[in-house]
């Protein structure tokens, strides 16, 4: 399994945004996904462990869960070259609102 097949799963997208939000322990991750058991949590945990995305380390009795921005890298480098393309387009839309702007205005 490959870093795009990891965040290909919508819990595992899931666990990623909390962890955005700063390190967690598995309880506090089984608490903030509803739907999700300890175990299923556990085991997301553990493909995102082995595909760099996320590390884990201990504290006393617990285990503290934190996301690897280093393992975002391969997912930048195949956004970048769409990045060009949505950028173009994104410039584009802007010119023209810029350019409709004083019809709205009136």
């Amino acid at each position: 399994m490959d870093v795009f097949d990891a965040v290909a799963e919508p819990n595992r997208r899931a666990l990623m945004d909390v962890l955005a939000e700063g390190e967690r322990t598995a309880g506090e991750l089984v608490a903030t996904l509803p739907g999700l058991t300890q175990p299923t949590v556990s085991r997301h945990l553990r493909v995102l462990r082995e595909v760099g995305l996320v590390e884990v380390r201990p504290q006393a009795q617990r285990r503290i869960y934190a996301l690897r921005a280093d393992g975002l890298v391969a997912i930048d480098d195949w956004i970048e070259r769409y990045r060009r393309y949505w950028t173009g387009h994104l410039d584009a839309l802007e010119r023209h609102l810029e350019d409709n702007q004083g019809g709205i205005d009136e």
